[in-house]
């Protein structure tokens, strides 16, 4: 990673974003006082981590993207199973996510610094936000959500997008909290970063006709017809790197999952995706923008919900 160009754009919070009264409630100075070194320890700790696993930052990303999408940003995703409580760490769309013990280390190092202050919401806030300026774009997160007592498994089954929709199942599931398609497309761009599981693109790689045939060949020598579902494949050609790589990899039809391909594949998506595969500016402005705007899904704030001392269980 530190080879990697550094780009930072940054981007600053305007009105429009916390326009809801719900989201009204987040600050960007909302520990100012009471834990004034936090962004300092979790970008700190995040940079450690990230240069022990450079898969990290697409990691905690997805756990980011996961945990927002069901119930809102309210760190539900990160509660294990108890005998007498069933989390959404089973569920199908999250049985390959990874990144949790980051996130403990993370918060273990805040407790010492600012006992019971800061939620584990907005640990994995920032922590996903430090994560991907490790490789270009940042903005500053609106702070403030407190953590859920409880969890969702069926809408974590249900709500989280699937590799295999479909792109008018992609924009609606996304109008439904309350993201555009642009913030749909632009989001996307977080395969930028990382991997992906066979078992999530087999059917792409051997049935799909809308695919480069070498890119398909290639990927089928690490996935094969049966078997070896574990097996792993960047997203694009270059998955350390938050880059434009990924849209041009659709425009060149090598999307490596449908959901991916989808977004040009002769639909309303294809000229924004033209146009991120050579902006880079346009890119990371509104990849920026749309993080925001979904880090602002139905916070829990004020005296709703918890300040967890464990991020996996409830006090």
């Amino acid at each position: 990673m530190a080879s990697l160009t550094h780009f930072c754009l940054i981007i600053s919070i305007i009105p429009s974003l916390l326009a809801s009264s719900a989201n009204a409630q987040l600050s960007t100075t909302f520990y100012s006082t009471s834990c004034p070194n936090l962004q300092t320890i979790v970008r700190n700790a995040m940079r450690q981590a990230s240069a022990r696993d450079s898969r990290l930052p697409a990691s905690i990303l997805r756990l980011f993207f996961h945990d927002c999408f069901v119930k809102g940003c309210d760190a539900s995703l990160l509660l294990d199973d108890t005998s007498s409580f069933t989390g959404e760490k089973t569920a199908i769309p999250n049985q390959s996510t990874r990144g949790y013990e980051a996130i403990d280390a993370v918060k273990t190092q805040v407790e010492a610094a600012c006992s019971a202050t800061v939620s584990c919401a907005d640990i994995l806030a920032l922590a996903t936000r430090d994560g991907v300026v490790l490789e270009d774009p940042t903005w500053t997160v609106p702070l403030g959500r407190r953590d859920s007592r409880t969890a969702n498994l069926n809408a974590a089954n249900s709500q989280i997008p699937s590799p295999f929709a479909g792109l008018s199942t992609l924009i609606s599931q996304f109008a439904a909290k309350g993201l555009s398609a642009r913030d749909m497309t632009a989001l996307s761009g977080a395969h930028t970063l990382g991997f992906s599981r066979c078992l999530a693109f087999r059917t792409r790689i051997y049935n799909e006709t809308n695919i480069d045939p070498a890119f398909a060949r290639t990927r089928r020598a690490n996935c094969p017809a049966s078997g070896g579902d574990n097996n792993l494949a960047p997203l694009d050609g270059t998955p350390a790197g938050f880059d434009l790589n990924y849209y041009q990899s659709l425009v060149n039809r090598r999307g490596l999952l449908h959901s991916d391909q989808e977004l040009f594949n002769g639909g309303s998506q294809d000229a924004l995706v033209r146009t991120y595969s050579t902006n880079r500016a346009t890119f990371f402005s509104d990849f920026a923008a749309a993080m925001v705007k979904m880090g602002n899904i139905s916070p829990l704030t004020g005296t709703n919900g918890e300040i967890r001392r464990n991020c996996r269980v409830l006090n």
